[in-house]
């Protein structure tokens, strides 16, 4: 795994992926090697302009690539509905959960949920469940959902999942990408017949660390925010790298995630250390539970066939 590259990507050639939140950063260098490397992608974007942008540019980078863009607002459940009713008559081989929201004000999606975590989690459990059929009527399927380093802070408040009661934005956010670690752990340990992985890009460059200081005004946080891109972030491609390591390298192990090797900041993917109550069978199968009343989400297809 040492020094491992996109170059390292093996041939994806008759294989189908979803990339949520391809128009930007790391769902966009995401979504762009899948297709250098073969794979017949979809840009599953809130944004159909941004979208757009993304798409041509893929195009122009790869000229014979198979790239389809497709409109999906994961804080929106009819969105998700529709969506994954366009994608799942065929088979699906590769499911990357990236898009996200940070440290916003407090919003509410469309169907009421705390923004932060109905879009980073709910919004992807739905989807997930929604596209099982098309993964299991793969013959290997992933399913990569992009956490974050924050996770480590990350806990599940389960008497205030939806921040009712108190909201801090930066605790929203832990709790968020702490889901998402949980999901990916307890999906794999239902459903061995998807390889379900987690990652992360450490401090990777991108437009989400100053989306939440540009909607409440904070000129402050903005800079700061921009300074830490330039000085200290890897790029978003580097970035990258541990989602396309968990989407297409050989031996990634079912549950486990999988980071930049230096501090789990910057570098080569590698597995990394997670927190252990992550990986607790009682917090999967009570966050399970929750999503799926919350979502009207059920995970029924249990076999392949």
């Amino acid at each position: 795994m040492s020094g491992w590259t996109a170059a390292d990507i093996p041939d994806l050639t008759g294989r189908r992926a979803i990339v949520t939140g391809a128009n930007s950063g790391l769902g966009y260098h995401t979504a762009l090697e899948l297709a250098r490397h073969g794979a017949s992608v979809v840009l599953a974007c809130r944004s159909m302009e941004r979208g757009q942008r993304a798409h041509d540019r893929i195009m122009s980078a790869v000229p014979a690539g198979e790239v389809a863009l497709a409109p999906l607002d994961l804080a929106d459940l009819a969105s998700v509905r529709t969506f994954a009713g366009t994608q799942a008559a065929a088979p699906l081989d590769i499911l990357v959960n990236n898009a996200g929201v940070m440290a916003l004000p407090h919003r509410t999606t469309a169907d009421g949920f705390e923004m932060q975590f109905g879009t980073n989690h709910l919004g992807h459990f739905a989807l997930t469940g929604l596209l099982l059929p098309a993964l299991l009527a793969a013959s290997a399927p992933r399913v990569v959902t992009v956490t974050s380093g924050f996770a480590h802070a990350g806990r599940l408040r389960f008497d205030d999942l939806q921040g009712e009661k108190r909201y801090r934005k930066w605790g929203a956010y832990a709790q968020s990408k702490f889901a998402n670690l949980v999901f990916a752990k307890e999906l794999a340990r239902r459903f061995p017949d998807v390889l379900s992985v987690a990652a992360h890009p450490g401090f990777a460059a991108t437009n989400l660390q100053g989306a939440g200081p540009k909607m409440t005004g904070n000129k402050l946080e903005e800079r700061v925010a921009a300074a830490g891109n330039v000085v200290l972030a890897q790029s978003a491609a580097a970035g990258a790298l541990p989602s396309l390591y968990a989407a297409t390298a050989p031996g990634v192990q079912p549950g486990a995630c999988y980071g930049p090797r230096l501090a789990q900041l910057r570098g080569a993917p590698t597995k990394v250390f997670t927190a252990p109550a992550a990986s607790k069978p009682e917090v999967g199968r009570r966050l399970w539970e929750v999503s799926e009343d919350l979502t009207g989400v059920g995970y029924e297809v249990s076999a392949k066939g």
